[in-house]
Parts: structure tokens; sequence; C-alpha cells
């Protein structure tokens, strides 16, 4: 936070993906966001220029610079995550998307309590099916979501999305089958 607040490059150790190795970073703070539980921090790589995501609980090594940089005015984390679920970043060129999702009328319950996404629009709500439609980025982290709620949801569009789920249950399917 200090170095966000301040604007003083850090250097950190990376454990990227959990492996092994530490690759070194020099970066320039942005800002902090929690998702499920795990805290990330958004900063600008010295070396490409680019904005990406770290899991704190990957870092070590921290070292704050006394060497500050500029405030970074093309960052704008509340436009960055507009139409983002989780902390991945979409594909280059990729659009946000309009998803159509039917859930069980039980799990539409509890999606009516703990909202799958901070704006969605209600379809139909009966007996039968709570479905809803967003207008979001279809990311890793919208995928891993979508799968934890198993068979109390289908993917009614888009199609891409609705392959995409259904490879992922048949590659699970083959799990079973051995």
């Amino acid at each position: 936070m200090h170095a966000i607040k301040n604007r003083r490059q850090i250097s950190i150790g990376y454990h990227r993906d959990f492996r092994e190795e530490i690759s070194q970073r020099k970066l320039e703070p942005l800002a902090l966001k929690e998702f499920k539980y795990r805290w990330y921090l958004y900063a600008r790589d010295v070396e490409d220029k680019r904005t990406k995501v770290y899991g704190l609980d990957r870092i070590s090594d921290l070292d704050i610079s006394k060497k500050k940089f500029q405030k970074n005015t093309e960052f704008d984390l509340a436009q960055m995550l507009k139409h983002r679920f989780g902390i991945n970043f979409p594909q280059e060129n990729e659009k946000p998307q309009k998803i159509v999702l039917s859930f069980t009328a039980k799990q539409g319950k509890y999606i009516k309590s703990v909202p799958l996404y901070k704006e969605h629009e209600i379809l139909i709500d009966d007996d039968k099916e709570f479905r809803i439609s967003l207008y979001i980025y279809p990311t890793y982290d919208f995928r891993m979501e979508l799968l934890s709620y198993g068979e109390t949801v289908k993917v009614i569009e888009p199609k891409s999305l609705v392959e995409q789920m259904k490879d992922v249950y048949r590659e699970a399917l083959k799990q079973y089958s051995k």
C-alpha cells in the first residue's frame, strides 16, 4: 500500500504459477484487489510497460525502491475491471459478450442472494428455471466459476462458450472412464 500510495517502484521475486524458479521483477504497483479470498497486485512491469496481475501469495523478497514513477493516467482500475469476472485479463482483442445462463430454480435462489456478477438481467424466474443474462468477458475465471455450479447451470449462449463447456465436461468425464 505504501508503494502504491507514494508511487514507488518495487522489486520482487515471483513464483509464477507456483513453479519452483523465482523470477525477479521491477514493477510500478498500481492497485490491490481481492478475489476468492486471495489478494492480487496490479502493476506495470518496468521492462515491457504492460500492466499485469501478481498473486501476493507468490511474491517474495519485496523491496520498495526510493525511485518514484509518474502516475499512470491510462490506468483506471474500475474501467479495467468493467465487464470482467475475477482477476484475469481477457484475451487480446477479445470483446465482452452477452452470456445467457439457465440455473435450476433451487440454484436460482442462491444466485439471487449471492449474485454471480454485479450486473445481470433476470430473464426467467419461476418454479422450474432461473435464467439470467450478463454482459462480460468469458475469461478463465468465469468459466471456472460456472463449472463450480455443476449440473445446476447450463450455458444457453454464446455458442462458443457452450462448446467450451462441453469440451471441459467431456474431458472431465474421461477421468471417470478409466
